[in-house]
């Protein structure tokens, strides 16, 4: 029974394959085509399809109907044995669509576009004529479509002509109501042109009342002028009597003295000659010393920084910094940062500033030494407004300049033979001031000294 069924349909696809088509497959015939085969696709093997479909075994149906339509469409229409195999899924499929086109009766709630998709797939008799009737059906709705769009259309456009008309009425009334207000306002200013003409000639009037004034008021002052130039001429005359009379009288000043002058020059040479004949008379030798050389210091040359406790004390030894700092004009100069990295490297770098100068104020006031504070300028994120201790001089390096430049700048700028320690346990720069002639010390060793403090 299955194989006269077989034959039967054999058959029915001979006939309709004996149909031709006398025109393009449409548009929307042509894409339900392309979807039946995109969907029947999957379930064909590799050998069942074309050779120039194999490529798209795997693609889903949506890619397939996207990348492989055009394809499709050729294989169905070259390949019987491919188009038999696809109608054969699409009977299995849609068997109620497929009977009723076996037997030549169309359903009328089916999709005309499913209908002659499935017709071209299946080949029954009269196939053609569904597909054209299809076709005739679409462009029938696209024609009822463009029919609806163009009334909709010409409907809008007759909205937007009665708009326009509506909005050209009103700025019609708005240009005559403008013109009328325009008219208005050039009948108020040919009025206030009459009026300034009016004063204009006002003005004229007054204008040359004023020039008649001013040639007179000139009249006068050039006769002023001319009695001021004269009264200017005597003056001139005084003023030169009175010139010539001061300095006579300055002449006459310088005279007398002189001869003052000279009676206390010659009293002068008087009590010279004096003291000059009582030295001789007494005998009194040349003075040998001065009252600078009744004072106990330490001289240039005898006694340096260096030579304090470099035996007694050590290095790390606070007595040794008192003992430095006890030396006459002694100058400590202190590397900041270092010192304050070295004793509290945790705290913000404006709290230790504060720290370090509040210790070295109270050390400059029980010492008396001159104390300068250097910090590095590079540190600073912004100006420091800074109050400095008394008795202390901070001092920050300037942009491109280190402070261990400007201590060794401090150093060679005091006078050979000053005692000058600095605070710094930087190799390079206790190297440095060294060979300057100051004497280095440990940061460690002014922390120790202040901490008593």
């Amino acid at each position: 029974m299955e194989r006269s069924e077989g034959g039967a349909a054999g058959a029915d696809e001979a006939a309709g394959a004996a149909e031709v088509l006398d025109r393009p497959l449409p548009e929307g015939v042509r894409r339900k085509v392309i979807a039946l085969v995109a969907d029947a696709f999957g379930d064909l093997t590799v050998a069942e399809l074309p050779t120039q479909l194999r490529q798209y075994a795997r693609f889903t149906p949506t890619r397939r109907a996207k990348f492989a339509g055009n394809a499709m469409a050729s294989a169905l229409e070259s390949h019987a044995l491919f188009r038999q195999r696809v109608a054969e899924l699409v009977r299995a499929g849609q068997p109620e669509l497929a009977e009723a086109l076996d037997a030549g009766s169309v359903p009328a709630a089916a999709d005309p576009l499913d209908v002659a998709a499935a017709a071209y797939v299946l080949r029954p008799p009269g196939w053609v004529k569904l597909v054209a009737a299809a076709g005739e059906e679409v462009q029938r709705a696209q024609a009822e479509k463009a029919e609806e769009d163009a009334a909709r259309e010409l409907q809008r456009l007759r909205e937007e002509l009665a708009a326009a008309r509506s909005a050209a009425r009103d700025e019609t009334e708005h240009m005559r109501t403008e013109l009328e207000s325009a008219r208005k306002d050039a009948d108020r200013l040919q009025r206030k042109l009459r009026s300034a003409e009016n004063d204009v000639r006002r003005g004229e009037a007054a204008l040359r009342k004023a020039a008649a004034e001013l040639d007179s008021v000139r009249e006068a002052a050039a006769a002023e002028k001319s009695s001021a130039e004269t009264e200017a001429r005597r003056l001139k005359a005084r003023l030169a009597e009175t010139e010539s009379a001061l300095e006579a009288s300055r002449r006459a000043a310088r005279e007398g003295r002189s001869v003052e002058d000279m009676r206390v020059r010659l009293l002068l040479d008087t009590v010279l000659d004096a003291a000059q004949g009582l030295r001789r008379e007494l005998a009194l030798p040349p003075a040998s010393m001065h009252p600078a050389d009744t004072v106990d210091a330490v001289e240039p040359g005898r006694m340096t920084p260096k030579d304090v406790a470099s035996r007694a004390l050590s290095d790390t030894d606070p007595a040794l910094l008192d003992q430095l700092l006890a030396l006459p004009q002694a100058h400590l100069v202190v590397d900041g940062y270092n010192v304050t990295k070295t004793g509290y490297p945790t705290m913000p770098l404006e709290k230790q500033r504060l720290r370090l100068l509040g210790g070295l104020a109270v050390l400059a006031a029980q010492t008396g030494a001159e104390m300068t504070c250097v910090f590095d300028g590079a540190e600073l994120a912004a100006p420091v407004l800074l109050a400095p201790p008394r008795g202390v001089r901070v001092l920050f390096s300037k942009p491109g300049q280190t402070a261990d430049e400007l201590i060794r700048r401090l150093v060679r700028a005091e006078p050979p033979g000053r005692p000058v320690v600095v605070v710094s346990t930087d190799r390079e720069v206790a190297d440095g001031v060294a060979r300057a002639g100051a004497r280095p010390v440990a940061s460690a060793l002014l922390l120790k000294r202040l901490s008593r403090t």
